[in-house]
Order: structure tokens, then sequence, then C-alpha cells
């Protein structure tokens, strides 16, 4: 059972979040989240389960085959559960279950029901709602049986009683919640911050030439399991050229002395992901030409993170980061044009092609719009962002030979505060010199 089910804070913050999306919806309507499948890994084995983060945000449940169900203004209870029942021969084979009996009160439902009979009960929850909320396209089969069921009220109401006529998006209202952080959740975040940042410190004192990719792998992940967390994504493990390739994932190459290894990756903790990228030498010490593109990435990432303030626009972050890059490129000889005509011309979109920044919380590339009314939203407190620029170069003509197959990337997790910004993942070192002191303090035990 997770521990946050029985967190007094959690609890009151996840009651807060059900209120307030059903006010947002209004009475007479109904909301229906489905939890996440189990997903099958090959033949009779399956994924480690991980549940819907819109359905965990609201009920912190991660059971599958469940449902759970907002009534605004329902007497006989505004908030249930559909849930599977206790059984003792497949709780011994798969793991314990809340059950329908336990879920009102750990769950804070008013009422719970077995997944088995929702066929029975939820046509009936339909009646007297004009408005169904519900994530249409999640899953193809569930959306067909929730047409069922209101066909059904449609077909058998005699009583004159409202029917629902409309489905109406719940991800936009939801997704918006989701975008400012709580203070509890901001908690949650910064443990999150933490074990991933010891996981890349760990990373970083093991590396040393001849080691394998997957072995650096291997320390992120037992470093974030220590701490009772698991990996939000698969680690990016890119040594050499394969640190050009943006989401590399294979992680099966050696670590070749005089070679930098690119490193992605973050923590899961309680549901809230982490997500730091480094980029340091095999062998400890940068050489001239790897300090002239991590020296310059390193500038505009600062740059970035400094536009990182209360107010300002979504793109200014990038708009900082690429002025640095760009300006850099042409100082370099990797772009031959003015620095205007490359900036105007995106000339740096050759060794720069995705954006500084994403969204950060309960999903690694979290919800939430970027734009409003298509211009860029504002940076507002609470907001909990990534600034990630990075250059990659790739061997060709034209490209100077010492800088060929150099690929740079420095990612950490900054929060928007009243004041300006926090970064929240500033334990991992990021200068040139402190990580060589790191690594070199690591080589001399």
């Amino acid at each position: 059972m997770s521990t946050t089910l029985q967190n007094p804070t959690h609890r009151k913050e996840r009651a807060r979040r059900r209120r307030q999306l059903m006010k947002i919806i209004g009475d007479n309507s109904i909301a229906i989240l489905q939890s996440a499948p189990v997903q099958t890994r090959s033949r009779d084995t399956e994924y480690s389960y991980r549940q819907d983060s819109d359905f965990y945000y609201l009920s912190g449940f991660e059971e599958p085959e469940s449902l759970i169900v907002l009534l605004p203004g329902r007497s006989a209870g505004e908030y249930i559960v559909f849930c599977r029942e206790r059984d003792a021969l497949k709780e011994t084979w798969h793991g314990r279950r809340v059950g329908v009996e336990r879920a009102p009160e750990i769950l804070d439902a008013d009422d719970a029901f077995p997944i088995s009979d929702v066929d029975e009960i939820l046509p009936g929850l339909l009646e007297g709602r004009e408005r169904i909320y519900h994530s249409l396209g999640k899953a193809t089969e569930f959306d067909q049986q929730l047409l069922e069921w209101l066909n059904q009220v449609k077909t058998t109401n005699r009583s004159s009683a409202l029917v629902p006529s409309a489905f109406i998006a719940l991800d936009y209202h939801l997704h918006e919640m989701r975008v400012q952080k709580s203070r509890s959740e901001l908690s949650i975040m910064k443990q999150a911050a933490k074990i991933s940042a010891n996981g890349h410190r760990a990373a970083m004192q093991a590396c040393r030439p001849g080691m394998m990719e997957h072995e650096l792998e291997a320390e992120l992940i037992a470093t974030y399991r220590r701490a009772g967390a698991r990996h939000a994504f698969l680690p990016i493990v890119g040594g050499g050229e394969n640190g050009c390739i943006l989401h590399y994932t294979e992680n099966n190459r050696e670590l070749t002395d005089g070679e930098l290894v690119l490193v992605d990756s973050g923590a899961e903790y309680l549901g809230y992901a982490g997500d730091i990228t480094r980029t340091y030498p095999v062998n400890g010490v940068f050489s001239d030409a790897q300090r002239d593109i991590y020296s310059l990435v390193l500038e505009a990432q600062l740059a970035a993170i400094d536009a990182v303030k209360p107010g300002a626009s979504w793109n200014d972050p990038h708009e900082a980061a690429v002025q640095v890059l760009n300006r850099g490129l042409v100082s370099l000889g990797l772009l031959k044009g003015t620095p205007a005509k490359e900036l105007k011309e995106q000339g740096y979109a050759k060794f720069y092609m995705h954006r500084t920044s994403h969204w950060l919380g309960l999903d690694v590339h979290d919800v939430g719009e970027y734009k409003v009314d298509n211009d860029w939203r504002e940076l507002e407190p609470g907001m909990v962002i990534t600034i990630e620029p990075g250059l990659y170069i790739t061997p060709g003509r034209g490209i100077p030979r010492r800088y060929g197959g150099i690929g740079v990337r420095i990612e950490d997790d900054v929060v928007v505060t009243r004041s300006g910004h926090e970064v929240i993942t500033r334990q991992v070192p990021k200068s040139i010199d402190e990580i060589e002191a790191l690594m070199a303090k690591e080589t001399a035990s």
C-alpha cells in the first residue's frame, strides 16, 4: 500500500483536489477515471505496474482494475470507488488488495463497490447527469463500454430523469490543476530530485575507461532503489557519439578513454519524477575541445535558469539559451555566418534541435499547456520545469575534427518561486572544476 495513502497531509491534499475538480465541472455532471491497465511484458510476465497519473493525483490508489467516479452535489456520496474484492488465493499469488470493505476508509471515498458489479451500478449513476467528463481515447475498449452504459440508460429511462447529452474532455481541467504544485507536492519533488542527484553523483564517481554504459546505469538504479524510488524513465547513458542520440537507451557500449559520456536519468519517488542530465569525461579530465563545447552549453544553461521567474514567458529561458548557443557556435567556427544571420535562419538547429524546457511532475514530461490563446504562457510560482540546453555535433563534412562526436546536455529541475527560482537538483556538480574534482577524488580513493 502506498505510504501516501495513510499520510494525513496527502489525504487532505487529494480531498482538496477532488473538491476543486467537482467545483470546476459543476453539478449535474459526472467524472469517470479509469486506472491504468496491467501491461504484459512477455507471455505470462508483466511490466512493473504504474498507475495512471491523473487517477493517482485524485485518489493515491495504485491498484489496477479500478474506477473512480465524481458526482458533484450527490447527497448519497460524491466520491465513489470501484475496485477489486479481497481474494485470499489471488493475494497469495499477486499481493495484497485494499478490498471493497476497506476502500472507503483508506481512500476517503463515500462508497465503494466491486469492479465486477460496475455494469449493474454505473448506468444508474449516469441518470440525472447532463454531462460526462472523461478522457476519451486513452482506452478504446472502456470508451465503448461507457457508450453502452449511456445507451442503456437512454433506452430504459422511463422516469424523465436527465440523461447525459455531452461528453467533455476531462484532461484540460485536470491537467491545468496539475501544472502548479502545492507545498506537499514540492516537498516530494525535492526528495525525488535529491535521490536523482545522489544517483548521478554515484555514477560520476564510478565512471572510468573500460566500463560499460550499462554499468553506469546500474549505479543510478541501485541508488534509486536503495532510497525507495525507481527510475522515472529509461536511463540514457551515451558514451562518445552515442551522446549525440537524443533518446539513446541501448546502453551497451564500452566507455572509451578520452570521450565524454552523457547521462540523462531521474528517480521517481511517490509518483513524482526527477530529471537530471550531466555530461562528463570518461577519464575524469576534459580535453580542450570538450571544454569549449561544455563551457558553451553551461553558459547557455545558466542564462536560461536566470530567465526563470514569475511573469516571464515560458519561452524566455529557451530564447536565452539559443542566444548564447548561437553566438558561441559562430565563435567556435561551427556556424559560418554572422550571429544575426545564423539566429534568423536557425542555423543552430543543426546542433541544437530540441527545446530548452518541459513541465515536470507526476510525468517526466508533465501535462499542461505551453501556450494560452496562442501566446506563450507566463510562469507562475509553483510551476516546475526542466532547463536542458545541449549541443550534439555529429562528425561530418565541414565539422572541425576536434569537435566531431561531442554531445553535451546539462539539465536541472527548477521551481518557479515568488521571488525567482530554485534549482532543486543543484547537488550534482556541473562546473568543469567541480566535476573533475569529484572524479579525481574517487580515483584517488
